[in-house]
């Protein structure tokens, strides 16, 4: 049976257990990335940018964006580069929201993955999916971030935009 990389918002994915002596073997490694939550706002209302994919079964997923870094940049100026490649909207960090990490199994090595959230202010841009290298991004759109929560497929992201609208809005 072969593993593949689980969905972005996974905690683990578990290997059955007839191949956990296999997976015993396999070298671990760690991946980084970084994006997060690009706000903007109009009309007195916070909105945030997210992305459309479709997953491996072909079901699309909304999320935040988010990305690989890329030679020598800090997360910070990965997470700007990202979401403007992925949403096209230009960034500003103002401050850190948290990590999320999982893990899963390739074909030849288990990954420890962690991907690092901003809180950003948008300062340009239109938003497009036209300038994403990877074009894993089908679509991107406009979210009230007071409602995102309930619209972002992975539980994990759900709570990074609860503590995004709980930062804007002074509770936290």
């Amino acid at each position: 049976m072969a593993f593949d990389s689980p969905r972005y918002g996974d905690s683990v994915t578990s290997a059955p257990a007839d191949s956990s002596r296999l997976h015993r073997r396999l070298p671990a490694v760690e991946e980084r990335s970084a994006g997060g939550i690009v706000v903007d706002v109009q009309s007195g209302v916070a909105q945030i940018a997210v992305i459309a994919r479709r997953n491996r079964a072909g079901r699309v997923e909304w999320c935040l964006p988010k990305g690989h870094t890329e030679g020598e940049e800090t997360l910070q100026e990965t997470a700007q580069r990202e979401i403007a490649e992925e949403t096209g909207i230009v960034g500003r960090v103002l401050i850190p929201l948290g990590t999320i990490d999982y893990w899963f199994v390739t074909g030849t090595k288990r990954v420890h993955k962690y991907v690092h959230h901003y809180l950003l202010e948008a300062i340009g841009g239109e938003l497009t999916i036209e300038n994403d290298p990877d074009q894993e991004a089908i679509d991107v759109a406009w979210l009230p971030l007071r409602e995102a929560h309930q619209h972002l497929t992975f539980p994990n992201e759900r709570r990074i935009a609860r503590q995004a609208w709980q930062r804007l809005a002074g509770d936290a």
